[in-house]
């Protein structure tokens, strides 16, 4: 009798987390630079079946373009996910925390100059 190749492959789990840090590594290679006394990028997934949802929040510099930064974010990280676990990606959010001016690095945490 001849083996059933479906099933005698088993199944291969990725946990979330797994996933998320690829996602925030991804986010990381995307842009341009970290910004100074900025924090890098952190990832959030959900998976279903085969099916990943991504939500990434990043800090950039000021000034920046950053509808340029989001898309190239989205894309990164798009295809790492995809061509590292295999999972379609069926939506990346990316929002951004906070934006990072030399004036900015200047102050107090509280706004004020020192």
């Amino acid at each position: 009798m001849a083996a059933d190749p479906v099933r005698d492959r088993g199944a291969t789990t990725i946990a979330d987390r797994v996933v998320a840090k690829i996602a925030s590594q991804a986010a990381r290679e995307a842009l341009d630079a970290v910004p100074q006394g900025g924090s890098a990028p952190h990832a959030s997934v959900v998976v279903h079946r085969d099916v990943a949802r991504v939500s990434v929040s990043l800090e950039l510099a000021y000034p920046t373009d950053v509808g340029r930064q989001c898309g190239a974010v989205r894309s990164r990280v798009r295809s790492r996910v995809e061509g590292l676990v295999g999972m379609e990606v069926h939506e990346v959010a990316v929002h951004v925390e906070r934006l990072h001016s030399p004036h900015t690095r200047e102050t107090s945490p509280r706004g004020r100059l020192s």
